[in-house]
């Protein structure tokens, strides 16, 4: 997690916006860097795998890779809903331990993409009873509206250590 507000994916905000594409879960405004996203997807059935966690909802096979897919709204603890035509996966590109990999991320609905300044940039705040967000790089005010800016590898990165999902990534 980076040590500064102004920083995101360790790398420090310079003078140029940063790309981010925001998507919404229930009411609540997300982003992540734009040059992560390899893909948007309407959303589609997956394959469920056995003794899989929760909010792993199973796996796609995008183009000859096998994609882990996300629930988000479980991952965060948020009450699940039915999909709709606005549901999508964001497939990301994550960085772990034994290189790039693909992940995707089931979302309420994609919003758009923003340019992130350092000005817009805001600390989290310290909370007496922080609850495990170590996936949440900063926030970010865009138009008057809190943006809650996610680092996918740190996100991403707890769900490798503690399901067998390299070995479903794998599978290819």
């Amino acid at each position: 997690m980076p040590n500064s507000a102004s920083q995101t994916a360790g790398v420090p905000f310079g003078e140029a916006p940063r790309q981010v594409l925001t998507f919404f879960l229930g009411a609540e405004n997300y982003g992540v860097d734009i040059l992560r996203v390899q893909e948007i997807r309407g959303w589609s059935p997956v394959t469920r795998i056995p003794k899989a966690p929760l909010h792993v909802l199973g796996v796609l096979n995008l183009r000859g890779s096998v994609v882990p897919i996300i629930d988000l709204r479980a991952r965060f603890g948020l009450a699940l809903v039915e999909c709709t035509a606005l549901t999508v996966i964001i497939v990301l590109s994550v960085k772990a331990a034994d290189g790039q990999r693909q992940f995707g991320l089931v979302v309420d609905r994609v919003s758009d993409v923003v340019d992130i300044t350092p000005e817009s940039i805001r600390a989290m705040p310290k909370l007496e009873h922080q609850t495990h967000n170590d996936f949440i790089q900063t926030l970010a005010v865009v138009d008057d509206q809190m943006l809650i800016l996610l680092d996918v590898d740190a996100l991403i990165s707890l769900d490798i250590a503690t399901a067998a999902l390299p070995d479903i990534a794998d599978v290819a």
